[in-house]
């Protein structure tokens, strides 16, 4: 039995610590547990840590593995919400764009800007133009400035320039504007790791399979550890459900009604190379639904998203080729040389959770959230947006808190920067010296710290001590055996998907998605986790059969084929 912890707990994430925080969980009573580790879920577990109450944290799968890694990879307040009149949404989304970006986690997420195109010579440029600006006004609202520079309007001439890859008659002007972009998959694993150093005991790989009653009174969980095959219960004075997509399945377990129903929306997105089109910022288009981003990500563009109802398997939602074909559609309605299926080095689909109400389309049902007492002992926190998840955080451990005894702290986590942020930008500012330090590159220095912040140097001590661990994966050069090792031993990672899917962006960025990587990072993996051969194998084979299923299901017509055709591949769980 390792070492207790007496004030706060290891800034790492490794084996070890999940087996202490499982340990801590099953052997006494916590005054909040929360299920469900996405951005929600995890933001929650944040906020109570550090209002100083004893906290857990259980998620069956992998940190964001659902929903919160498989997003638009905006922090944006929803301009289009204002033509909705959803003003106070797009109000309290931009104050938390602010945060993000200047406070909490200036490290992940960045200022992106976007080119919203006019074809229409007055009314449109007025009316786009009156909207952009109360864009601007709500973003300074929040008692800080934006950390965004505000909109500019652009001639004809000046789009042509900016943007020469637009079909010359698809446009008469434009506009642009600022949001902000974040790794989503990387965020939330290190906000479930902040929460980790703040106390909390958090542990992936965890399926809650019931809950503890007494009476009506919900007071725990029983809870299945996936990775080693035992059940164990966690008692807690407070069960707080952000399941996100799986809260009507989770709050069927307590044999109660749910007051509200959540319905899911699949989006998915589209990963092309960089060089495919020039463009000095993204666009934003509107389409007969919604809208439809082209975002620059890396050295690549994400396109996305498509909203359409989804009541099939939730951990694996699959995109249709009628799916890629309407995205592909959308964008070469405005770019002069059309992208075609050939372009695609990535795709995927993820679900959003969305408030159940009457309309019919999922465009229309609301990204506001809810918290509810369902039944004593139990929260639940549904709906909203990645954006938002400190405000649902805060919310959700408010509620809890109000059936506690004894003066609870108000939420702090709007002054609690995460891992990493502290200091980023003295060490940008000396990212020359670093790289000459640790004679590595300075532009490998630059991606470390736009993921790691400063704690890059954790990955280039380890690159001293063994500088092999400096060279680039295969078919993903943007990332170096280093990160691997650091996913194991620091992260959470405990399999290859965890690795290739959400700690680096291979399984989307890379031309084979990874498959040539894989049987390094099992390598890798097997070192810093103890694992035997036989192990390595069953991990690159589940590997390869998931990129295999979802290359397969991409071109079905429909998706009950796509979806019959993904599950093909057993989850890592039954692997």
């Amino acid at each position: 039995m390792s070492a207790k912890k007496t004030v706060a707990r290891s800034k790492k994430l490794g084996p070890q610590e999940r087996i202490d925080a499982i340990e801590e969980m099953s052997s006494k009573e916590l005054d909040v547990l929360v299920i469900g580790g996405g951005i929600v879920g995890t933001g929650s577990a944040m906020d109570a840590a550090t209002r100083g109450l004893s906290t857990g944290l259980l998620e069956a799968r992998d940190w964001s593995s659902g929903t919160s890694s498989r997003s638009s990879k905006l922090v944006h307040g929803g301009i289009r919400y204002l033509e909705q009149l959803d003003f106070g949404l797009v109000r309290e989304a931009l104050i938390e764009r602010g945060l993000l970006l200047q406070r909490i986690a200036p490290h992940l997420v960045k200022p992106v800007r976007f080119l919203y195109p006019l074809t229409k010579p007055v009314w449109e440029r007025i009316y786009i133009g009156a909207g952009m600006m109360l864009y601007d006004i709500f973003s300074y609202t929040g008692l800080r400035p934006p950390g965004v520079p505000h909109h500019r309007h652009l001639t004809k001439r000046q789009m042509q320039k900016s943007i020469p890859s637009l079909r010359s008659n698809a446009f008469v002007g434009g506009l642009t504007y600022y949001d902000a972009q974040v790794d989503d998959a990387r965020y939330v694993a290190t906000l479930a790791r902040t929460a980790s150093a703040y106390g909390a005991h958090v542990a992936s790989r965890v399926r809650v399979e019931g809950f503890l009653k007494v009476g009506q009174r919900v007071v725990g969980v029983k809870a299945h550890d996936l990775e080693t095959d035992t059940y164990f219960d966690v008692k807690a004075k407070q069960v707080v459900n952000a399941t996100g997509v799986w809260t009507d399945e989770t709050q069927s377990m307590v044999g109660e009604r749910g007051q509200f129903k959540v319905r899911a929306s699949k989006g998915i997105h589209l990963v092309v190379p960089r060089d495919r089109f020039q463009s000095t910022m993204g666009m934003i288009l509107r389409t007969e639904k919604s809208v439809l981003f082209v975002i620059p990500w890396g050295r690549h563009w994400l396109i996305g998203t498509t909203d359409t109802d989804w009541y099939l398997d939730k951990a694996h939602p699959a995109a249709t080729a009628a799916d890629i074909d309407y995205l592909l559609e959308h964008v070469n309605s405005v770019l002069a040389v059309p992208l075609t299926r050939d372009d695609v080095e990535g795709v995927y689909a993820g679900l959003r959770p969305l408030l159940a109400g009457e309309s019919d389309e999922t465009s229309k049902l609301s990204r506001e959230h809810i918290v509810a007492h369902s039944v004593p002992g139990l929260v639940v926190v549904a709906g909203g947006k990645w954006t938002t998840y400190r405000i649902m955080a805060k919310d959700a451990i408010d509620a809890a808190v109000d059936a506690l005894d004894g003066k609870i702290p108000e939420s702090a986590t709007d002054n609690i920067s995460l891992l990493g942020a502290e200091g980023y930008q003295a060490a940008w500012n000396k990212r020359g010296k670093i790289a000459r330090k640790f004679d590595v590159h300075k532009v490998r220095v630059e991606h470390l710290l736009n993921r790691y912040g400063v704690l890059a140097d954790d990955i280039l001590d380890l690159v001293r001590d063994n500088p092999e661990l400096q060279e680039p994966l295969p078919g993903a050069d943007d990332y170096i055996k280093a990160e691997v090792v650091y996913a194991a031993t620091s992260e959470g990672a405990l399999h290859i998907e965890d690795v290739l899917a959400r700690r680096t962006r291979i399984s989307i960025e890379a031309w084979d998605r990874g498959v040539s990587a894989a049987p390094v990072v099992a390598e890798l993996m097997g070192e810093a986790l103890g694992w035997d051969a036989a192990k390595k194998e069953s991990e690159v084979t589940y590997y390869l059969q998931r990129v295999a299923a979802e290359r397969a299901s991409q071109e079905q017509p429909d998706d009950e084929s796509a979806e019959r055709v993904r599950l093909e591949a057993p989850d890592i769980s039954q692997a």
